[in-house]
């Protein structure tokens, strides 16, 4: 049991590192909290800063969630390991230490802990995802569906033995915990308010 709290911990450590603030800060001296939606991740961090920096925040918080998973694998063969690492990443950029609690939605993390455990279907979610963005302009709008979508895929996935059933243990709660961080943006969405990608960045 140790090893698993022992694990998860580690992952929460790297998952608070506040990516989106530290690429604002270094890059434009601006706290990306201050624009926008106020929020740390890579959707903020493209308002604000533009294309380059979300390339950027993206990229690392993608990593965030898939470096801890696959060194979880190097350490044993347990798929539970990799969920207490799948699991403590997300949640370390969902609220982080470094922020008192706050942080970002989850998206990029949670879908590099996917890859670590089973690529094909973080693939097919990544794929949905982009797709809705690009089609609605809506970036919200992909990551609640792309993260409503994991959640069935992994179920089959699970019934067909494409991958480790313990793996559900990690994505459902992961692709609900995304839902959940974006209920603002659901409202937004609803009320016609949400704010669409595209047009200059708000600091140049």
């Amino acid at each position: 049991m140790w090893l698993y709290l022992l694990v998860a911990a580690a992952a929460y450590l790297v998952g608070s590192v506040p990516t989106g603030l530290l690429v604002g800060r270094l890059t434009r001296g601006v706290d990306v909290r201050e624009y926008g939606s106020g929020n740390i991740g890579a959707a903020n961090a493209l308002r604000t800063l533009g294309t380059g920096a979300f390339v950027a925040v993206f990229a690392l918080d993608l990593l965030k969630g898939l470096v801890p998973v696959l060194l979880a694998g190097q350490i044993a063969p347990d798929p539970w390991l990799r969920v207490a690492a799948g699991l403590g990443a997300v949640g370390g950029h969902n609220w982080s230490l470094f922020l008192k609690g706050a942080g970002g939605r989850g998206v990029s993390t949670g879908i590099g802990g996917l890859y670590g455990m089973t690529w094909a279907a973080a693939l097919l979610v990544t794929a949905v995802t982009v797709a809705v963005m690009v089609r609605s302009r809506y970036i919200s709008l992909g990551s609640v569906v792309g993260a409503a979508f994991a959640m069935p895929l992994m179920v089959v996935a699970v019934w067909g033995g494409y991958t480790a059933p313990e793996y559900l243990a990690y994505a459902l709660p992961a692709a609900a915990a995304i839902i959940v961080q974006h209920r603002g943006n659901i409202e937004r969405l609803r009320a016609g308010t949400e704010r669409r990608a595209g047009g200059p960045p708000i600091v140049r």
